[in-house]
């Protein structure tokens, strides 16, 4: 499937990092998390995407064109200005960058991807999270149920760690656990072309009005992830994710 994500937000309760880049291009172990992101979906062959731009989104532009022309060796002949690249070590990705607006809100800026679709289902996330998910398993849930769309439901990690008692003795504590009751919305979305009918072009907040109205109308199911999902708001996420990853314990990456 074709994947769009969504790259345009301010970034505003991470601006220490945010001032000068877009949060899809905070990076985690070197590389944007946008990247982290994307090497997900193309593990399980989904590697033609759809980045919906908005705040800097000329510093994504450029972060592609520079990886392309950058990567790997290469020789440079001064005299004739000939620059031959070797041993480039390429993705196999298709990216379309599409400029969808400043500060459009996000079920406008998928709405602004339609043309681009051919009318195919289509696979929708945000560019600040990482988790473990099955695509396949996600996919194959959506088809089983028929309906326009579905959300891929998580526990969020908790902030502090969880205590447990017995009388007032503790009988057991975790170190920020997932919490056990309530599920979000945590991104890795399929809609189908239906689906399209409840996005408008202008003012249309993808959580706030176009899921909800999908749940009213019973349009919209849950693929309920138990597994590992973190998303990158506060300059404390961001330091997690870069030390799971820096210990090699990153679980999100699921590809060799």
């Amino acid at each position: 499937m074709k994947v769009v994500l969504l790259a345009g937000g301010l970034g505003s309760r991470l601006a220490e990092e945010t001032e000068l880049r877009p949060k899809p291009m905070v990076e985690i172990g070197g590389k944007p998390i946008l990247w982290h992101i994307m090497k997900h979906f193309a593990h399980y062959g989904h590697n033609e995407f759809y980045i919906a731009l908005g705040y800097k989104g000329e510093y994504i532009k450029r972060y592609f064109v520079d990886y392309l022309s950058l990567n790997g060796s290469m020789s440079i002949d001064l005299a004739s200005g000939k620059i031959e690249s070797r041993d480039r070590d390429s993705e196999d990705w298709v990216i379309h960058l599409v400029d969808t607006g400043f500060d459009t809100p996000t079920g406008s800026r998928v709405h602004r991807m339609r043309s681009f679709l051919d009318g195919e289902p289509v696979l929708v996330t945000y560019g600040d999270g990482v988790a473990n998910i099955d695509l396949n398993a996600l996919i194959q849930f959506h088809r089983s149920h028929g309906k326009l769309a579905t959300v891929t439901a998580v526990r969020p990690p908790a902030r502090f760690g969880e205590l447990l008692f017995d009388g007032d003795l503790v009988s057991k504590f975790t170190e920020k656990p997932q919490v056990h009751e309530g599920w979000i919305n945590g991104g890795f979305l399929v809609l189908e072309p239906g689906a399209f009918e409840y996005l408008q072009d202008k003012e249309c907040s993808l959580e706030v009005d176009t899921l909800s109205r999908l749940s009213t109308d019973r349009q919209l199911g849950a693929y309920k992830h138990q597994d590992f999902w973190q998303c990158m708001d506060t300059l404390r996420d961001k330091r997690l994710l870069e030390s799971l990853w820096d210990k090699d314990t990153a679980p999100w990456k699921v590809w060799a």
